[in-house]
């Protein structure tokens, strides 16, 4: 994937690769998370199915509506400009949450749900404080947290999100969100999810640890929960290949209406 894959289109930035598929499978990404955390699952899929991500504008839209009911509607009027009927939805952290709320809104229009690593029962980022500038070595060793190998977290990513939190209205945006975030909590509303939903955890997963994934998979009825021993918070990046196998056996099967 490059920057050249990357469209524009009025106020969305957006990919869009693969066939155009009757039913397109969006990608949404975390608080800190970029589109290259999705690369190997993009590459994966892109030969024989549509792969849409929005990049999700928690930096450009106005700081008033900087919340997860702010994210929400960029969502809407994403999926209502491309056009799309039906579509498999995929989030991963705070793209879970999201995911989870467009869900909630918009059932009828979801084919399937994937969650992994979501947030909205519970979650452990930062904490309540944001780290100092200059704790560059801070900001390394919390990156690495994310996985359960801290040799995945590239230098490139601590550098992102060191950029991130010295940039005084980035971190503004990045704390109201985690804010709205915690406000969300969707537990009482996950009943609600009737769609077929596959829940992807990782088993070191210190920000969702695994029992959100297993209170998910409790609270939503038609769910198949998948626990990766050895893996953190972002399964589709830390274990690609088997990601892609699970995700992949469990959209044809959604497809051809067979019970998850």
């Amino acid at each position: 994937m490059t920057e050249h894959d990357i469209l524009t289109k009025g106020d969305f930035s957006y990919l869009d690769l693969g066939p155009k598929t009757e039913t397109p499978l969006v990608l949404l990404h975390g608080l800190f998370g970029t589109a290259s955390n999705f690369d190997a699952l993009i590459n994966y899929f892109r030969e024989g199915r549509r792969i849409v991500m929005p990049m999700l504008p928690i930096f450009e839209m106005s700081i008033r509506k900087v919340s997860l009911g702010g994210l929400l509607e960029h969502l809407e009027n994403f999926i209502e400009l491309m056009g799309f009927d039906k579509i498999h939805l995929l989030g991963n952290s705070l793209g879970g949450h999201l995911a989870i709320i467009y869900a909630l809104e918009h059932g009828e229009d979801i084919t399937s749900l994937i969650l992994t690593g979501s947030s909205g029962l519970y979650e452990s980022a930062f904490g309540t404080s944001f780290p100092r500038r200059e704790d560059y070595d801070f900001i390394r060793k919390k990156v690495q947290l994310t996985f359960y190998d801290p040799e995945v977290a590239t230098q490139e990513m601590v550098d992102e999100v060191f950029g991130i939190v010295n940039d005084r209205m980035k971190g503004i945006r990045i704390i109201k969100t985690a804010k709205s975030a915690i406000r969300h909590n969707v537990e009482e509303r996950l009943k609600e999810l009737q769609m077929p939903t596959l829940l992807v955890w990782g088993k070191q997963d210190t920000i969702t640890p695994a029992f959100v994934g297993e209170k998910f998979h409790e609270l939503i009825k038609d769910s198949q929960l998948e626990i990766f021993d050895r893996c953190g918070h972002a399964p589709m990046l830390e274990q690609s290949e088997k990601f892609n196998e699970i995700l992949e056996k469990f959209l044809q099967r959604v497809e051809k209406k067979e019970p998850v």
